[in-house]
């Protein structure tokens, strides 16, 4: 499904963010990705849908090379890949329907969603994946007035539209409590184990990663320092991945506001 080799990724001033990460990932798996803040996690997501280019080596999606591809593959590869944001990326003043429906824009006219004419196969994608998530009764309502547990489920619920192979979520619960947090990370391990969509998490909370994880994917300096079952994970592990000892802000449970 996606294969990193010698995947190098330097920003302007000379930052290598990702060094030479080379891994495979199957169809179906369910993957928590972690790491201090600057570790390259969120790079590394990017650099699966071409938002951030590499320096050097290959990424691959379905056997498509990502770097170096032209504008059309590359909106090509978007197309199967959704994406899971920790600030939700909602229009806050139009409905949550409406934003549901923005993760079928690149399979209707331009002129359907400019006038909202929706074709009603759309508009049942889109109803689907508000049940799914468990907010259908709030389709109709603006986003603004959801919580931010809510507004969380609402862009899942876009990225579902989009009848992905792949998605990708980057820090989706990093704003959100924990017993809400609880309910979004059980959404989508639902979602994978119910529709068998490839999916990548990243996370700062290492206690979720143990709950929800199955492969964990460790990186450090942008460098991948483990890769293995979360079963075989323990804190010495987590110490090896974050170069020191585990404090509480490590941990949903004992993190502070």
């Amino acid at each position: 499904m996606i294969e990193f080799r010698n995947a190098t990724v330097i920003y302007p001033g000379g930052l290598k963010a990702l060094k030479n990460v080379s891994l495979t990932i199957e169809d179906g798996e369910f993957i928590v990705v972690v790491g201090l803040s600057g570790a390259g996690k969120s790079t590394m997501l990017r650099a699966i849908n071409g938002l951030v280019p590499l320096a050097e080596g290959s990424v691959k999606v379905s056997g498509r090379e990502v770097r170096g591809a032209t504008p059309s593959d590359l909106r090509e590869i978007r197309s199967d890949i959704g994406m899971i944001f920790q600030t939700f990326n909602l229009v806050n003043r139009s409905t949550v329907i409406n934003n549901v429906l923005v993760g079928r824009l690149s399979m209707v006219p331009r002129w359907r969603s400019t006038f909202g004419l929706w074709p009603k196969a759309d508009m049942e994608t889109a109803l689907q994946s508000l049940e799914r998530v468990g907010i259908i009764d709030k389709a109709y309502e603006r986003a603004s007035n959801l919580s931010g547990g809510q507004q969380q489920r609402v862009g899942i619920a876009r990225a579902l539209a989009q009848e992905p192979e792949l998605i990708l979520a980057d820090e989706p619960v990093a704003s959100l409590d924990p017993v809400t947090s609880h309910m979004v990370m059980r959404d989508l391990q639902r979602i994978n184990r119910e529709l068998g969509i490839t999916t990548l998490i990243n996370l700062h909370f290492l206690d979720l990663a143990r709950d929800y994880g199955k492969r964990l994917i460790g990186l450090r300096d942008g460098e991948l320092v483990f890769d293995g079952d979360i079963a075989n994970v323990d804190e010495d592990v987590f110490r090896g991945i974050y170069g020191r000892a585990i404090t509480p802000e490590d941990l949903l449970e004992t993190a502070g506001p």
